[in-house]
């Protein structure tokens, strides 16, 4: 049983900085370290969706410059007014920015003692935020990593990345699809904890 616990917290790690990198990605440009990171990663074939996007992700990004990719995430992620994609909970819950979902979530925040950082404009039911929460919830071994999950990005998050998966720039498209079949595997992971999770956080 003991010999089990390493491979746990190695499984846990490897997920937080999944969790990182996605926020990371979403949120700005990679530079070139960055870049030649996810190139040069070695990734195990077995087989699976969430390999094959890994691959295809590092693929790409052997492919592409940064000039090239500060326009698209520009043109894509952000916008003038916003971008082909809306990476929020609010667009994709409720058809609005700044609507039912992030009023939800700031609540949810409030009890886990999160704070909107003070460098950032976005609203907090941004994509890359709310997988930094994750990071950070897994970080700590919190037991409130599936509710949140379950409560703030099962139910659009994989919509969202499957739209960038959609995209014409390969980098971002690649991005898209690994970060769906992250999501995917999420779910599986945390929906046994999720169901037993049957309230709200609330303040006591």
């Amino acid at each position: 049983m003991t010999d089990a616990l390493p491979t746990l917290k190695e499984a846990d790690a490897l997920r937080a900085d999944i969790y990182r990198l996605l926020a990371t990605l979403l949120r700005q440009t990679p530079d070139a370290e960055l870049l030649d990171w996810l190139a040069e990663l070695d990734i195990e074939q077995d087989g699976s969706r969430l390999a094959e996007c890994w691959h295809a992700l590092a693929a790409t990004a052997k492919k592409t410059d940064i000039e090239g990719l500060q326009r698209a995430h520009f043109r894509l992620l952000v916008g003038v007014i916003q971008g082909e994609v809306v990476p929020y909970a609010s667009w994709y819950r409720n058809g609005e920015l700044m609507e039912a979902a992030l009023v939800a979530l700031r609540q949810d925040l409030k009890v886990l003692g999160f704070v909107r950082s003070e460098h950032t404009r976005d609203p907090e039911d941004h994509l890359a935020a709310l997988c930094e929460v994750m990071a950070m919830l897994i970080d700590s071994a919190s037991h409130e990593q599936a509710y949140f999950f379950s409560q703030h990005l099962a139910p659009w998050a994989a919509s969202c990345f499957a739209d960038l998966g959609q995209v014409d720039t390969a980098f971002y498209a690649a991005l898209g699809q690994l970060g769906g079949a992250f999501m995917e595997s999420e779910e599986a992971r945390l929906s046994v904890d999720a169901g037993h999770t049957l309230v709200r956080i609330v303040e006591p």
